[in-house]
C-alpha cells in the first residue's frame, strides 16, 4: 500500500527518464524563460554524482570546463524544464560521487570509455506512458499463445535435426577404455 505522499508524487514523475549514471558525458536540453521568451539552452558535461535514482527529487550534477573554469549544474530529471538529456559517452567507474575529478585537468581528468547501445539508453519515447495502452482483448491473447507454441515446436525439431547432425559430423575422440565401458553397458 503506497502512502498519501508517494501517491502525490506520482502525479508529477515522468513516465521515462533516460538511465544516466556517474562518468557520462551528458547533453542536458534546459527551459530557460527571459522575458515573454523562452529558449532551450545545452549544457555539456561530466555527470560527477546521481542522487536518489528512483524518487521525484532524483538529481544528476553535470560538471563541465567553460573558459577555464570549473562549472557545475545540478538537475532534477523530473523537473518539467528539463525538455531532455542525452547520453553522449559512457565511462568505467566504481564511485557515485566523483568528487576528485573536481582537482583533476588534462589527461590526468580522463576516464576509460565503455561501449554501449546509445540508441537504446537515449530512446525515451514519453508518447508510450502506461496509461496509453489499450486494453488487450482475450482473442489476441488466444491467438498469441497458439503462434508461440507453434513456434516453440518447430524450434525444437530444428535443434533436434542440428544435434544429430552435428553427431555425425564429429569425430569419435573417446579413448579405447571408455568405448569398451560404454559398449558393456
Amino acid at each position: 500500500m503506497r502512502s498519501t505522499v508517494q501517491e502525490f508524487e506520482a502525479q508529477y514523475l515522468k513516465p521515462k527518464v533516460v538511465n544516466v549514471q556517474s562518468g557520462d558525458s551528458v547533453k542536458v536540453s534546459q527551459k530557460i524563460s527571459e522575458g515573454s521568451k523562452e529558449r532551450v539552452q545545452i549544457f555539456e558535461g561530466l555527470v560527477i554524482g546521481t542522487r536518489r535514482k528512483n524518487s521525484l527529487t532524483s538529481t544528476i550534477t553535470v560538471r563541465r570546463i567553460a573558459s577555464g573554469v570549473g562549472v557545475e549544474k545540478t538537475f532534477l530529471l523530473h523537473s518539467p524544464l528539463i525538455t531532455k538529456i542525452e547520453v553522449i559517452k559512457r565511462s568505467s567507474v566504481r564511485r557515485n560521487r566523483l568528487n576528485y575529478m573536481r582537482e583533476r585537468s588534462g589527461k590526468s581528468a580522463r576516464l576509460d570509455r565503455v561501449e554501449f547501445d546509445s540508441k537504446a539508453v537515449n530512446d525515451v519515447d514519453v508518447a508510450k506512458s502506461q496509461t496509453d495502452i489499450s486494453p488487450i482483448e482475450p482473442s489476441d491473447v488466444e491467438e498469441k499463445v497458439k503462434n508461440a507454441s507453434s513456434e516453440k515446436d518447430s524450434s525444437k525439431h530444428d535443434d533436434t535435426t542440428a544435434k544429430n547432425n552435428n553427431t555425425k559430423d564429429a569425430k569419435d575422440t573417446s579413448t579405447p577404455k571408455e568405448t569398451e565401458a560404454n559398449s558393456s553397458k
